[in-house]
C-alpha cells in the first residue's frame, strides 16, 4: 500500500522554513527514535546543507525503541559531518536540559547577548517538536497532541537572553518513495488517519514484529507465533481479547486499532522497526528492482 500525505498547509509552512533557514544558526531536527530515517524530511536535509547550518538530531522517544537499534542510528548519525545525534525523551525534564548545551557545542560563533544563539526545531509530525519545545521553556507555549500536525504556523521564543527557539510546524514531504517507509510512519502516528487503512498497517507491523520481536508478541497476548503471518496474528489477537463480530468473526479494525496503540504507547515493549543495516538491505533492494526494470 502506497501512503501519501500532505495537507495543504505544509506548502507554505515549507516556503517559511526556508525564508526562516536564513536567520538561523543551527537545526534541531527531532526524529522518532523507533523509525530515525524513515522519519528524517529529506527537504529538511536539502534545506539546511543549502545554507550549511549545523543539525543536531534528536532521536525522541528513545524510552520505546530497541537500545541495541538506537546505538546504532547514533554511530551512523555522528560518521555525519556538521551532525551531531542524541537519543532522548523529550518529555524527560532531565533529558530535554541538555538540548542548549548540544546546540552551543555545534554553534561556538553564537550564543552572546549580542549575538544570540538562534536555533530552529524542525521536524515530521508527531515526533515530538512541540513537546520539546515545552520542556525547554518550561511551560506550555506550544499545543500538544496525540494527534499529527497540531502546529500549524511558526512560533518564536526567548529561551534565556543568548539563546532563541523557533518551533516549526510538522513538515512532510510531497511523495513518500519507499512504501515502507509510509507504512512504518502510519504505524508511530506521524500520518493523519484519513490517509490509511488501519488493518493493513498493522498488517504490516504485525509481520515486522514477527520478524524482529517475536518474543514480545507471545509475552503480550500469550499464545505461540510460530508458523503465522501478519494476518493470522490480528486474527489471534481478536480471538485471544474476545474481539468478534456477530456469527464469531473477528473483529480485524478494533484489533488492528489496538495492536497499533500498544506499540505506539510502548505497552509491547521496547521496539525499533528499522535499523543502519535493514535501511541499507531495503535500498539494495529497491535498485534491483528498478534495475530489473
Amino acid at each position: 500500500m502506497a501512503i501519501q500525505w500532505f495537507p495543504g498547509h505544509m506548502t507554505s509552512a515549507r516556503k517559511k522554513a526556508a525564508e526562516t533557514m536564513e536567520r538561523i544558526d543551527m537545526v534541531i531536527e527531532v526524529l522518532d527514535a523507533r523509525l530515525p530515517e524513515a522519519s528524517c524530511n529529506p527537504m529538511i536535509r536539502e534545506l539546511r546543507e543549502h545554507r550549511q547550518r549545523p543539525c543536531l538530531k534528536i532521536l525522541n522517544k528513545a524510552d520505546l525503541a530497541d537500545p541495541a537499534a538506537t546505538r546504532a542510528w547514533l554511530d551512523f548519525y555522528n560518521a555525519q559531518k556538521n551532525v551531531k545525534a542524541v537519543a532522548l525523551s523529550c518529555k524527560k525534564p532531565g533529558d530535554a536540559a541538555k538540548v542548549p548545551g548540544l546546540c552551543a557545542a555545534l554553534a561556538p560563533h553564537r550564543g552572546t547577548r549580542l549575538k544570540p544563539l538562534r536555533m530552529m526545531i524542525m521536524g515530521i509530525p508527531n515526533v515530538g517538536k512541540s513537546t520539546l519545545m515545552n520542556a525547554l521553556l518550561k511551560r506550555r507555549a506550544a499545543k500538544v497532541g496525540d494527534e499529527p500536525a497540531i502546529t500549524k504556523s511558526q512560533q518564536s521564543f526567548d529561551l534565556n537572553e543568548s539563546m532563541t527557539l523557533i518551533d516549526t510546524p510538522g513538515l512532510m514531504w510531497p511523495k513518500i518513495e519507499h512504501d515502507s517507509d509510509g507504512l512504518m510512519l502510519a504505524a508511530s502516528h506521524a500520518i493523519g488517519r484519513n490517509a490509511v487503512i488501519d488493518e493493513e498497517v498493522a498488517t504490516f507491523l504485525a509481520d515486522l514484529l514477527l520478524a524482529r520481536y517475536p518474543a514480545l508478541l507471545t509475552a503480550r497476548y500469550s499464545f505461540a507465533v510460530d508458523g503465522m503471518d501478519g494476518p493470522d496474528v490480528i486474527a489471534a489477537i481478536a480471538r485471544r481479547r474476545g474481539y468478534l463480530l456477530k456469527g464469531g468473526a473477528p473483529d480485524l479494525e478494533k484489533t488492528a486499532l489496538m495492536l497499533l496503540q500498544d506499540y505506539r504507547s510502548g505497552t509491547l515493549g521496547r521496539i525499533s522497526l528499522e535499523t543502519p543495516h535493514s535501511r541499507e538491505a531495503m535500498l539494495e533492494a529497491g535498485k534491483e528492482i528498478q534495475t530489473e526494470m
